[in-house]
């Protein structure tokens, strides 16, 4: 067993990890009622405060946008933005908040590439998710085009594609093109599926991780997300992948 397989057993516990390690949160759900994740205000404003406490600095929400399922659109992401932040002030939370969207590559994404004007965070970093059923039709190609168009692709979750667990090599391709692989950090403890969990550890094994995320919509993901600070592998994340979240405070 090599020198970080003793450090970082991955069936083992360790001492929380304090969040603040990673100090901004760049995928979550936390504008109240756009999408799947918080329903109300007072539902946001408890998220923020747990992340707050968690260690997190600042967040970076990121509501769905889907062609057919959760219409989001700048103006509904922004305003909503403005009354959250509005609440986090009179809560008077010390942290920063900001947004950006993820987005799905589904039937309708051509035509939202085309109009321009995406939502993106740090860099011109933008967030995409992918059916979890099925690879979209040329997607290298989407991807391409995107990073034509200026954006820094960062692909959501990737170890929750099955379509790719039996394909490692897929990963290793995805981040020579210069695609950022976000790992959900609930991930690591196996709460997705026992699948997930072997996937994210092969990512971080690999050193292909460059963000990572909460995901957080509802306290579940916050109960879950307080197991994972005590997983070795986010520790060797941490110390053996080249996090970029620190650089979006």
């Amino acid at each position: 067993m090599g020198f970080f397989g003793k450090i970082f057993g991955k069936d083992e516990r360790i001492d929380p990890i304090d969040l603040g390690e990673i100090l901004v949160d760049m995928h979550s759900h936390l504008i109240p009622g756009i999408d799947d994740g918080s329903k109300s205000m007072e539902e946001s404003i408890e998220l923020i405060k747990a992340l707050y406490n968690l260690g997190y600095k600042k967040l970076i929400t990121t509501p769905h946008i889907q062609t057919d399922r959760y219409k989001n659109n700048r103006d509904i992401i922004l305003s909503g933005l403005d009354s959250l932040r509005n609440e986090v002030e009179k809560e008077k939370i010390p942290i920063e908040l900001d947004a950006a969207a993820e987005y799905l590559i589904d039937d309708g994404f051509t035509d939202k590439m085309s109009k321009g004007g995406l939502l993106t965070f740090g860099k011109n970093y933008l967030l995409v998710e992918l059916s979890y059923f099925s690879e979209p039709f040329n997607l290298k190609n989407t991807f391409f085009e995107l990073q034509t168009d200026g954006y820094n692709v960062v692909l959501a979750h990737p170890e929750r594609y099955t379509y790719w667990h039996n394909r490692i090599e897929i990963y290793e391709e995805l981040v020579t093109r210069g695609i950022f692989l976000q790992l959900n950090i609930n991930s690591l403890t196996g709460w997705y599926s026992k699948e997930s969990k072997e996937i994210a550890e092969k990512l971080i094994d690999r050193k292909l991780i460059r963000f990572l995320g909460t995901d957080t919509h509802n306290q579940q993901y916050l109960q879950e997300l307080q197991k994972s600070t005590s997983m070795p592998t986010l520790l060797k994340a941490l110390k053996t992948n080249n996090i970029i979240n620190k650089k979006l405070l």
